[in-house]
């Protein structure tokens, strides 16, 4: 399956409309992740345990978003948008949401 952030394929010609598509994941981070995500704040660097996180959580949506895309006909997803956003009690939950509109391409 093609995906895209672009609103078309170069060299495909869009065939079919089937609509949007989205997925969704939300990872809780644990509190080892955030202690020492918290002294790599203090000392400088990046934080490879959220960012694996982050990653997964990434992953996961996008896969979710191709999977619905697949079960309504399509055979690509362009217009991929991607947003994250901390969620529950004191931020402690990533959420990833993938969106973007499921189509035909030639």
């Amino acid at each position: 399956m093609l995906i895209t952030t672009t609103e078309s394929i170069e060299g495909k010609r869009i065939t079919h409309y089937y609509g949007l598509v989205t997925g969704e994941t939300i990872i809780g981070a644990n509190v080892f992740k955030d202690f020492f995500a918290g002294i790599r704040d203090i000392v400088g660097g990046r934080s490879g345990s959220y960012e694996k996180v982050l990653r997964e959580a990434k992953d996961e949506a996008v896969k979710e978003m191709q999977e619905k895309a697949q079960k309504m006909g399509a055979n690509a997803v362009i217009g991929i948008d991607l947003d994250y956003e901390t969620v529950g009690p004191n931020g402690g939950m990533l959420m990833v949401a993938a969106s973007g509109t499921a189509v035909k391409v030639e």
